[in-house]
């Protein structure tokens, strides 16, 4: 029996070496995926690290449908010392124990739109999120105040700790949760302070109002592993005049007295789709250079300073001010469909765009493309806002058919703009149906090089999206001589239209009005010099014309009574004197060895 005791294992404490065990393993992995991508051949280099990524989802048990609506705050404190106001608005991220496939993956997030001058704002916005653990998630919101031209100050924190869902679970009804003070702007508390110690009634903290409702049981499928937004499918557009000028580039509109006009701005577009996006679709940026990882990463002080630049520029492009336009739609449908053909102008001027799709669906783009001279350091990493791993990204235009029932690449199919063809903009309103369209979307990217046998199920995902629309997609290297050549149409196009675009790094300000009035009649004045013709006097340039015409006038006066009331106070000085070597009024003159000025001869001041 004792030699049964001794022969039992004994459990051993813990040494300290055994925390390396994890990390070792880890470090082993990363070893032998650089030695998978190594070349067979010898003296083969290997292929930059990134790109596509086919890390599975892990598994999950299926979660809930959770909808989150901001309802309103209340006693916000006032951080435009002008309007003794605010213009707030909620940034919410939501936190669940699920497994990301890395840790590098970004969180969920969600925007509410602005209130204008308000402390006591009213959203009523929803978010509605499939998938969320039976353990519950953490919410947490931050309150700003909008400031375009500085940076936004908050005006507090709100979060809020769910610790498990299940079918019967109650919810959350319009529960009011106070805001922290701590991490807030301490010049807008500072100016509710002065105003609570003179006023009873006015409130130091403020109030966010919040409701959590259980829809149901999500049906994840492949899904299980990870959390994506259903709706509502949110919309904005992003307009600068500023960067428009710059840039050259034109929006149409319509003017004051009905007819049809254009505008320079420069417009940014973001587009809520409604997920899951397809779990193939995740890439990573594609270390084609040394420093890239450091700018994603921001880890040397070259990335730091990189990383910080593009933050900046997405901040500037993606800019929200009193020109933003907010929409939303509760899924997909026709209606939906027609709003992304406004936004991209339909077919008119040949326009091609830049975009990203981000892993939750927020699909954002612009208008720039290679005839564009880009001073950006990188399109797509701007547009992804520097993140790690994305969905897609690449370029797309949008075209319009002759017929609606044949397809884009058929023999017989006419498009504009590579064929001239009426029933569209800039001459008659565009097609209500979006049958006549066609969108060509591709895979252009050299920032994350998404992959190219991804392209089938990136059209599935855009043909639930944006119902009615035909879907094209392009390979950039398969597809490489049809690309180049309806994209040289759409550049040929847009030069016959105007002039190229120049995205150029600015503060992006707005214009104020008289600005814009300002840069007009110069580009007006510009343009008919520049066909020979002389240029038209405008308002402003007569008045001023005239006011400096009345002060020669007033100064030709006043050398005339001058001079009158000095020839009838020396009567010797007469016609015969020679003044061509008198100094001039103002001017100095030797006297007994001083500079004297000559005013103070002739008007006797001593």
């Amino acid at each position: 029996m004792e030699n049964e005791k001794d022969e039992q294992p004994k459990h051993r404490k813990d040494h300290r070496t055994d925390a390396f065990a994890t990390r070792f393993v880890d470090k082993t992995t990363t070893w032998q995926q650089k030695v998978s991508r190594r070349g067979t051949v010898k003296g083969e280099k290997p292929p930059p690290a990134g790109g596509h990524d086919e890390t599975p989802i892990p598994d999950a048990p299926p979660g809930y449908t959770v909808k989150i609506t901001f309802h309103r705050a209340s006693s916000l404190p006032m951080a435009d010392l002008n309007s003794l106001s605010s213009d707030p608005y909620v940034y919410s991220q939501l936190h669940t124990n699920l497994p990301s496939r890395h840790k590098q993956d970004p969180h969920m997030r969600f925007r509410t739109p602005t209130i204008r001058r308000s402390t006591d704002p009213v959203w009523n916005s929803e978010w509605i999120i499939a998938n969320v653990p039976a353990t519950g998630f953490k919410l947490k919101a931050r309150i700003y105040d909008e400031d375009p031209k500085d940076h936004d100050d908050r005006l507090g924190n709100v979060h809020v700790h769910v610790n498990s869902l299940h079918e019967n679970w109650p919810g959350i009804k319009e529960q009011q949760y106070k805001i922290k003070k701590r991490m807030g702007s301490k010049r807008a508390y500072f100016i509710r302070g002065c105003a609570a110690m003179l006023n009873r009634n006015v409130e130091m903290s403020g109030k966010l109002v919040i409701s959590v409702e259980i829809l149901g049981k999500t049906d994840v499928g492949d899904n299980g592993g990870r959390i994506w937004t259903v709706g509502p499918c949110a919309w904005s557009r992003h307009l600068s005049p500023m960067i428009g000028r710059l840039a050259g580039t034109k929006e149409p509109g319509q003017g004051k007295d009905g007819r049809k006009s254009e505008r320079y701005n420069f417009q940014a577009n973001q587009f809520q789709l409604a997920g899951p996006v397809p779990p193939a679709l995740y890439h990573r940026y594609v270390e084609f250079k040394p420093f890239i990882a450091g700018m994603f990463t921001a880890t040397s002080l070259r990335g730091r300073i990189l990383n910080r630049a593009l933050h900046h520029q997405h901040g500037r492009i993606y800019n929200y001010d009193r020109t933003t336009v907010y929409g939303s739609f509760p899924s997909p449908s026709q209606d939906m469909t027609l709003q992304f053909l406004k936004l991209v102008h339909y077919d008119h001027g040949g326009r091609i765009f830049t975009y990203v799709m981000t892993l939750d669906g927020m699909w954002r783009f612009t208008e720039t493309g290679k005839e564009f001279g880009i001073d950006m350091l990188s399109k797509h990493t701007m547009h992804a806002d520097v993140d790690i791993y994305i969905a897609f990204s690449g370029e797309f235009f949008v075209r319009r058919l002759k017929s609606a029932h044949k397809d884009p690449f058929d023999s017989a199919q006419e498009t504009h703009p590579a064929a001239a063809m009426g029933g569209g903009p800039l001459h008659s309103d565009p097609s209500s149906d979006p049958a006549y369209y066609a969108l060509y979307i591709d895979n252009d990217s050299g920032t994350y090089r998404p992959g190219a046998k991804l392209l089938p199920l990136l059209k599935e995902f855009m043909e639930k999206n944006l119902p009615g629309l035909k879907i094209v997609t392009l390979d950039c290297v398969a597809d490489a001589d049809k690309m180049g050549k309806l994209k040289k149409e759409q550049r040929e196009r847009k030069k016959a239209e105007g002039n190229g675009t120049v995205v150029m790094q600015d503060d992006g300000s707005s214009m104020s009005s008289s600005d814009e009035e300002e840069l007009e009649e110069r580009m007006r004045e510009f343009n008919h010099v520049e066909d020979g013709a002389p240029a038209k006097e405008t308002k402003r340039k007569k008045v001023k014309r005239e006011i400096k015409e009345s002060k020669i006038g007033w100064r030709h006066d006043d050398k005339k009574q001058r001079e009158q009331r000095e020839a009838s106070e020396d009567p010797n000085r007469g016609a015969d004197e020679d003044t061509s070597e008198r100094p001039a009024t103002g001017e100095l003159r030797q006297e007994g060895g001083e500079m004297v000025p000559q005013d103070r001869r002739e008007t006797g001041c001593g």
